[in-house]
């Protein structure tokens, strides 16, 4: 093995050395001062160009952001586009004027940077930014091998790079294809799921709960075989995970049940459609709408902004008020108390004018009004009304509807009472002294 190594690189080092002496004759020491000429021409016509085309830029204020990004990009690699094309018309006039050997490192000048620059374009597809620069750097190193010549001599070099396990070989050459084979796929999978979740997010014939249940399940299937197949690129025997799928079930059985059981709990919940993405819930003293059904826990999202990430145990193990589950209908009830000097009847009629009359309240269902009970100093009732919009909040319409009520009863005549005490001051009896004699 360490023999294997030494070779492929003395072999890769000549491959470099008879290069770089071919480079030392004088009509390519010419073209290299011609690549150097042209870059730098290059890079003055960009400190020319560019801050008129930013000036003009800045003027296009109706232009789509796609647009606006696409022109963004095109200066930031203005100067290898300028190089490009003045390598190109150099190479162009130099195979008209003279001999294609006298152009040879100047064409591949040209290919490598045109290969290059449209490198630099087609990794803007990757939205990762760590991961777009070492595509690009992985591109770019690949392709300038390629066109020296040291592929060969590169790939021999990273074969020999290798350990062996019995009769499996690992080396580096097979690892950075492996890893070259589940980058595509994965991003051939997540083109592919971009475009199926879209058509599923749209069909209103699937549930909020079941489109998060295929979202999810293609996920798995699509990454696991990227991953699978990669495994397959590097030469791992996908027999022997059978010992790893064991080892991994004695790890669940020790320190992963609270895991394991909210993966469950997750799936327990997208099938029995028990919560749904936009159902209301109250979880203890937490009240919110559910924002993201996740593998692990449920977004909540409060009406002051805070987002709680309640683990998929809770909601099936615990006591979950879903306001939304069957219907969007919310019944609330509200208590309040009037003197017994007001009549009865023209309470409950005012109340339930008065709550009629706030907007959330919905007027087409039953709005009622009835006696609880008659309390020591007030006679007690009970308003009741429905809402449909519990994501706006009971709060606030609790505190619209007593406002209304205030208001209403100001206006008749009616009176809130409050409990009152009469206190008696007792004086005492004068009690005769005592009978003193002298």
């Amino acid at each position: 093995m360490e023999q294997e190594l030494i070779d492929a690189s003395v072999s890769l080092w000549r491959e470099i050395e008879i290069f770089l002496r071919s480079m030392t004759a004088p009509w390519r020491l010419y073209q290299i001062g011609v690549i150097v000429v042209l870059f730098a021409m290059a890079h003055l016509l960009r400190l020319a160009v560019v801050p008129r085309l930013e000036a003009w830029l800045r003027e296009r204020e109706g232009w789509p952001k796609w647009r606006l990004r696409l022109s963004v990009l095109v200066i930031h690699r203005l100067r290898g586009l300028f190089f490009v094309i003045l390598i190109w018309m150099t190479v162009w006039i130099m195979r008209e004027v003279t001999w294609p050997s006298r152009s040879y490192l100047l064409g591949i000048a040209a290919a490598i940077a045109t290969a290059w620059i449209a490198v630099s374009f087609g990794a803007q597809l990757i939205r990762n930014r760590a991961l777009r620069q070492v595509v690009t750097w992985a591109a770019w190193i690949y392709i300038g091998l390629l066109y020296l010549g040291f592929l060969d001599g590169a790939t021999a070099f990273l074969d020999s790079i290798a350990v062996t396990f019995d009769d499996f070989r690992l080396s580096a050459l097979s690892v950075l294809k492996a890893s070259v084979v589940t980058a595509l796929l994965f991003l051939g999978a997540r083109a592919v799921l971009r475009i199926l979740v879209s058509r599923i997010s749209q069909s209103e014939d699937i549930s909020p709960s079941m489109r998060v249940l295929a979202t999810k399940t293609l996920q798995m299937i699509f990454f696991g075989g990227a991953i699978v197949i990669g495994l397959r690129a590097l030469g791992f025997d996908l027999t022997g995970l059978a010992v790893l799928s064991g080892a991994i079930g004695l790890g669940i059985g020790f320190g992963l049940q609270k895991v394991v059981s909210n993966l469950v709990s997750g799936i327990v919940i997208l099938l029995d459609k028990s919560v749904k993405p936009g159902d209301v819930i109250s979880l203890g003293d937490t009240f919110g709408w559910i924002n993201e059904l996740g593998a692990r826990y449920v977004s909540v999202v409060t009406r002051d902004g805070r987002e709680y990430l309640i683990p998929n145990e809770d909601l099936v193990t615990g006591q979950v008020v879903n306001w939304s589950h069957s219907d969007d209908f919310v019944r609330i009830d509200l208590t309040f108390s009037t003197s017994y000097g007001d009549d009865p009847h023209l309470v409950r009629r005012i109340a339930i004018e008065a709550a009629k009359s706030v907007p959330r309240v919905l007027a087409d269902r039953s709005v009622a009004c009835h006696i609880t009970g008659f309390g020591d100093s007030s006679i007690d009732y009970v308003l009741r009304i429905w809402i449909h919009d519990a994501h706006e909040g009971l709060a606030s319409v609790r505190g619209a509807i007593y406002l209304a009520l205030w208001d209403a009863f100001k206006d008749h005549g009616i009176t809130i009472p409050f409990p009152q005490r009469e206190v008696r001051m007792l004086e005492d009896a004068a009690r005769p002294g005592p009978n003193v004699r002298g």
